[in-house]
């Protein structure tokens, strides 16, 4: 008789954790699990580097659109620049290798270029 119990709430216990387990919600999830800091410029990636720039040519766009949401995005995208941080040229370096990204602090951060964006 104790065992047919057990087995009777094992049983119901398996069918409850199927249920419950399939309807679990994200949409409360604060930020996505990126695999790296980037921006989009001119329809590249650009991986965001530890290395700064000290010599910068001229401004040439900035992030249209930011958000911490893995997603499909368009435009000037950042998942980690707020929209409005302004993309310039580096001195000596073309912009298919690399861009400088202004940060708050007025430094220049480097990215490197890692591909078109969309692409796989």
């Amino acid at each position: 008789m104790k065992r047919r119990i057990f087995i009777i709430a094992m049983i119901f216990s398996f069918i409850l954790t199927i249920i419950s387990g399939c309807s679990e919600d994200n949409s409360n999830k604060s930020s996505a699990d990126w695999a790296f800091s980037f921006v989009v410029w001119d329809s590249y990636i650009y991986r965001v580097c530890d290395d700064f720039v000290n010599e910068i040519n001229e401004e040439i766009g900035e992030v249209t659109k930011y958000s911490d949401m893995e997603g499909t995005y368009t435009g000037n995208f950042s998942n980690e620049y707020e929209k409005g941080t302004k993309y310039y040229s580096i001195k000596g370096i073309s912009v298919e290798e690399a861009i400088a990204i202004r940060e708050e602090d007025g430094k220049f951060r480097k990215a490197i270029r890692d591909g078109k964006h969309g692409e796989k």
